[in-house]
């Protein structure tokens, strides 16, 4: 039977990455987290998500719901996999998983407050903040590929790559030629028909994901995910961008977090680390204000359809809306609101249609279609967030 992976109050923290998904479609190592329960547990997954987001992360009649912030790890596949009916899991007072004693779409926390509780006193990551998707990289890179490549054999590359290591995994279809793969330190797993091109310097960990490329030349640095169908050049540090983007040209993208159908123009630069090397602050949605993240290395949450200019400069710690849309000189400020269009010199509304339009020919460029499901969306999130554009 299928399974659920329900939205907690996580959802809301995570914002604007969760804007246009569930908590569990988040992209962290080389899979999104419903994908890896889907995986480890041989089944199929639906959500349990926020009303507007449904139409298009439908929910499966199931018995099992999971917290869709929750990656799972060994010793958590077994407790969940042993549940029993009327049972609910929890780590302290957060609630991990459930079974009913009858299948459904969905669940009500009020109704399962007789399920007998049992506790899992265990480490295990979850993703509460946008800062910790890049946190948790390294380590989630490393299980997804162990999960990934058990059992199977790589295919090969070309002897025209430098390999120092062994520690590499090449799905069918994957090429390279004149790279240098550093996998002595941590794994690097090329997916499938996905291209690394020449001159290119990769050190593990490090996934790209199928029919993704890097571009000559590129350096990239441990921790770092480019998902399916992205471009990338230029310099990537412990960054995760998670599909259908592009940063094709030179700058650096370091400590970030990159949606979905966003573009880097060439020569964009993110600062990672203040001046005064002082701990970084991330604007807080719940909050209306910047929320201290205990780091001093942080530096760009895009959400999905964001784009900006060439010799774009983001400062440390910038968090950019749902389609806004960055462009001229200087540095734009650290919350650049959802469906914003501007820079420096100031803001104005990236309005719904106009934004429609660029998606609709971003999509058909990818051979894909913007259908009614995703306008209804996307309209949803610009009515959502119309108090924050204060221009």
């Amino acid at each position: 039977m299928a399974i659920n992976l329900f939205d907690d109050t996580s959802w809301r923290s995570l914002r604007p990455l969760t804007f246009t998904r569930p908590v569990a479609d988040l992209r962290v190592g080389i899979l999104t987290i419903a994908e890896k329960w889907a995986k480890q547990l041989n089944t199929d997954f639906g959500f349990q998500t926020q009303d507007y987001l449904s139409a298009k992360f439908t929910a499966k009649q199931a018995d099992l719901f999971i917290n869709g912030a929750i990656c799972p790890n060994e010793a958590l596949i077994d407790v969940v996999s042993n549940l029993k009916a009327a049972q609910a899991l929890y780590a302290d007072d957060l609630l991990i998983a459930l079974r009913l004693e009858e299948a459904a779409f969905s669940f009500e926390v009020d109704k399962i407050k007789g399920f007998e509780k049992v506790f899992f006193d265990e480490p295990n990551v979850q993703l509460k903040f946008p800062e910790d998707i890049f946190k948790s990289n390294d380590l989630e890179i490393k299980e997804d590929f162990k999960l990934l490549t058990k059992g199977k054999t790589s295919a090969t590359l070309s002897s025209t790559n430098v390999f120092l290591g062994d520690n590499i995994f090449v799905e069918e279809g994957a090429t390279a030629e004149c790279a240098t793969f550093n996998s002595l330190q941590g794994p690097i797993y090329l997916g499938k028909n996905s291209q690394v091109w020449e001159g290119c310097f990769i050190r593990g960990s490090f996934a790209l994901c199928e029919g993704s490329s890097v571009k000559m030349g590129a350096k990239i640095y441990p921790q770092t995910t480019i998902g399916p169908h992205s471009r990338v050049g230029g310099e990537i540090n412990n960054a995760v961008i998670w599909g259908y983007s592009s940063k094709g040209h030179e700058g650096y993208l370091g400590n970030s977090v990159m949606g979905q159908w966003c573009n880097i123009g060439a020569d964009t630069n993110n600062s990672n680390l203040k001046n005064n090397y002082a701990e970084v602050k991330l604007w807080d949605y719940e909050n209306e204000s910047f929320r201290k993240t205990g780091l001093q290395f942080c530096g760009l949450i895009m959400a999905d359809h964001a784009k900006c200019g060439i010799n774009t400069m983001f400062n440390t710690g910038t968090v950019a809306g749902v389609s806004a849309n960055v462009f001229g000189a200087g540095f734009p400020r650290n919350f650049i609101p959802d469906f914003a269009w501007g820079g420096a010199n100031g803001f104005e509304v990236y309005t719904l249609n106009k934004m429609l339009a660029t998606a609709k020919l971003v999509y058909n460029r990818r051979g894909m279609e913007l259908d009614d499901i995703e306008v209804a969306m996307l309209t949803e999130v610009f009515e959502r967030t119309k108090a924050l554009r204060h221009f």
